[in-house]
């Protein structure tokens, strides 16, 4: 007997029983209003048709989908893909179940909406219109605004810029009640800054001179920027060797410093100008003592002290 007989002979014969389920759910009774899952089995020029395990098949048209007027059918929609919509008619002429995804919508996505608002969900969105001081972006299927203030960590002059651009907003109001969604993408670009600079602070060695620029005077010392979106603290012990009242009293913004990194910490730097002087003191103090190349090993204890005056 060959193994392929076999097979056939030992998997168990299919019953009613096993498609009970299929059957009772295509007998179920269907209102208009109704919200029902389907699998996408086709999409066209006519729409999306569903597989509502019934004994017909739910059409969505494509205006009944979404208001976004940037959503690719095409690209966004597959087949095998589950979709939730509203019976909004229950033979639409056809044979087919009419779908809306736009009613579904205003139930299910404001719930999903909320969600993301609580976990503090990041959503990449596109820039599909500009109003008066923000840009229209669309969640969901629901239409949300984004306001001039949060687009970006600066100041926005010309929002049409924005027009067409992917950016990634989170959630900062969902208010069904009156349809009001209101996104930001300023939270995240601050994190994303945050960790850029945590990270550049982080490959900073201890120790490092450099320059820098007086960028602001605080009465316990004065912020200095470095570069590359770098910045320190000069405590104001570390900025004479003198004891001083004030930082205003030796340094004013745009004063251009030399410092010293001297310690790394929490993403934080803490810089010394006391301490550059300290380096330089090091460096003369070496070259006062450097031997001579032309002295070799053979040079006296007197030789090295006869030309240093006490």
């Amino acid at each position: 007997m060959s193994e392929e007989f076999k097979n056939q002979t030992s998997a168990p014969a299919e019953t009613m029983e096993d498609y009970a389920a299929e059957l009772e759910a295509s007998f179920r009774k269907i209102n208009e209003g109704d919200i029902l899952t389907g699998t996408v089995i086709d999409i066209s020029e006519n729409g999306i048709l569903l597989d509502l395990k019934y004994y017909t098949d739910g059409l969505i048209h494509l205006e009944d989908f979404t208001d976004d007027p940037n959503f690719n059918f095409r690209e966004e929609i597959h087949e095998g893909d589950q979709i939730s919509a509203t019976v909004i008619k229950k033979d639409d002429g056809e044979g087919h179940i009419l779908l809306s995804r736009k009613e579904a919508n205003e139930v299910l996505a404001w719930d999903k909406l909320k969600q993301y608002m609580a976990e503090g969900t990041n959503l990449t969105v596109k820039v599909s219109g500009i109003v008066n001081a923000g840009v229209v972006v669309y969640v969901e299927g629901i239409r949300g605004f984004v306001p001039a203030s949060k687009l970006d960590l600066q100041y926005v002059e010309d929002l049409n810029e924005w027009l067409g651009k992917e950016i990634q907003v989170r959630v900062i109001t969902a208010d069904e009640a009156n349809q009001r969604l209101v996104l930001s993408a300023k939270e995240i670009l601050r994190e994303q800054a945050a960790q850029s600079r945590k990270n550049l602070v982080s490959s900073v060695e201890i120790g490092l001179v450099t320059e820098g620029t007086v960028d602001s005077i605080q009465p316990y010392g004065a912020f200095v920027k470095l570069g590359n979106g770098l910045s320190g603290l000069v405590h104001i012990s570390q900025i004479s060797e003198k004891r001083i009242k004030s930082p205003s009293a030796v340094l004013k913004v745009g004063d251009t410093v030399k410092v010293k990194v001297i310690d790394v910490k929490d993403g934080k730097l803490s810089l010394s100008m006391k301490a550059v002087n300290d380096v330089a003191a090091e460096e003369i103090q070496e070259e006062t003592f450097e031997l001579p190349e032309t002295e070799g090993l053979s040079t006296t204890l007197g030789s090295l002290f006869k030309n240093l005056k006490f």
